[in-house]
């Protein structure tokens, strides 16, 4: 899998239930609500959907398959509003 990470014009932050990104560049707030939330969390801190993926699956007890699916989702719907890159492999 291919690294991710924020986009170096991005910030993000936890309020309770809803972590918000901010897109410095453009203005655009986008929100993300419950496990949307910690997916990213996940994907900061690891920089690997995998890896972020078997965390989230431990932590909540859901079963792996659906949340590296839901965490793909996650990536390239993120990636579309330039909020994350994901990295080419070397």
């Amino acid at each position: 899998m291919s690294p991710i990470r924020l986009a170096a014009n991005v910030v993000h932050r936890s309020f309770g239930a809803e972590t918000v990104l901010l897109n410095l560049d453009t203005g655009q707030y986008h929100g993300l609500r419950g496990t949307g939330g910690r997916m990213l969390e996940a994907l900061s801190e690891t920089g690997d959907l995998e890896l972020a993926a078997r965390q989230v699956a431990a932590e909540f007890d859901h079963p792996l398959d659906e949340v590296r699916s839901d965490m793909a989702e996650l990536c390239q719907a993120l990636e579309a509003r330039s909020l994350v890159v994901v990295e080419d492999e070397a």
